[in-house]
């Protein structure tokens, strides 16, 4: 016990912070339990990779890369790095500068198509959509990473650019998807899981207004407000996928895996590779054919 209370967060002494914005020891405490529930939840849903039924992991999978770079982005916000000095002239706090922490916005380029990927193999759409809505995603994601390092007002049409992709992306997940889940039978479920991210979604435009946009709040809100929207994205998510995928048939919605890759269930059994065909006998000789 006396070891444990001797404990204490020196990251900010081995990597001191900088600008007139800075993260605080109670930032880095709660970025570092953000970081342990991303760590326990990679262990989690890696663990139950291997007592998922074959052909059935395809989203324990996905899932695993995403907690994994969610738990590797915020160790680096908790140990105060990945971060750049960005002043933030027409802001709030004018003339005032700030550290920018990246890395946020290098998991939300990883986190995002995957909660789209994961949405739109439930949902049966074309990858084609799949494909368009992850571009979105990106476009959203990069439009606002932008905006954060530009100092003048400029940085707000940005904003906007980035915004209606993501307008763009809740149109399509909510319509598209939803037509294309009800055809497949899944209907609820994904309009449980949608709807979630949807609502998640909603409040990422706001957040970034409050912190790298308009500056409105400390540098540590920032972090607590972004950190409840990532774990309950994430993290959150990934279990209800899988605890909801229990009862999907795989088969029907032609996302079941074999070691030959992704196949149709036909008649109850996964069909595997076929053995070719044996090659046709020689031409019997004449002393045979007689």
């Amino acid at each position: 016990m006396a070891f444990l209370a001797a404990r204490v967060n020196d990251a900010l002494e081995i990597n001191p912070p900088a600008g007139d914005q800075f993260l605080t020891v109670n930032g880095s405490n709660w970025l570092w339990t953000v970081t342990a529930i991303y760590v326990v939840s990679f262990l989690a849903i890696y663990g139950l990779s291997f007592i998922a039924p074959k052909g059935e992991k395809f989203f324990h999978y996905l899932f695993t890369i995403a907690n994994l770079v969610g738990a590797i982005t915020y160790y680096a916000q908790a140990s105060d790095l990945a971060w750049s000095l960005v002043d933030t002239t027409n802001s709030f706090y004018n003339g005032a500068t700030y550290q920018l922490f990246f890395a946020k916005y290098i998991l939300w380029v990883v986190s995002f198509p995957t909660a789209i990927l994961a949405l739109g193999v439930l949902s049966g759409v074309a990858w084609t959509t799949i494909i368009f809505n992850i571009f979105l995603a990106w476009t959203w994601i990069i439009g606002y990473l932008v905006a954060a390092y530009t100092e003048s007002s400029y940085k707000w049409g940005f904003f906007g650019f980035a915004t209606a992709a993501y307008i763009f992306l809740a149109v399509s997940t909510l319509a598209d998807g939803l037509k294309s889940a009800t055809r497949v039978g899944v209907r609820g479920d994904y309009l449980k899981l949608a709807g979630w991210l949807n609502l998640l979604w909603i409040l990422y435009p706001i957040a970034w207004g409050l912190t790298d946009g308009g500056n409105r709040i400390k540098l540590t809100s920032s972090f607590i407000f972004f950190g409840i929207l990532d774990v309950l994205m994430i993290p959150v998510l990934t279990f209800a996928v899988v605890a909801l995928s229990r009862k999907w048939d795989y088969g029907k919605l032609n996302i079941a895996f074999t070691q030959y890759g992704r196949v149709a269930k036909t008649e109850g059994v996964f069909p595997e590779k076929e053995v070719l065909a044996t090659p046709a006998a020689a031409a019997p000789t004449g002393e045979q054919a007689a």
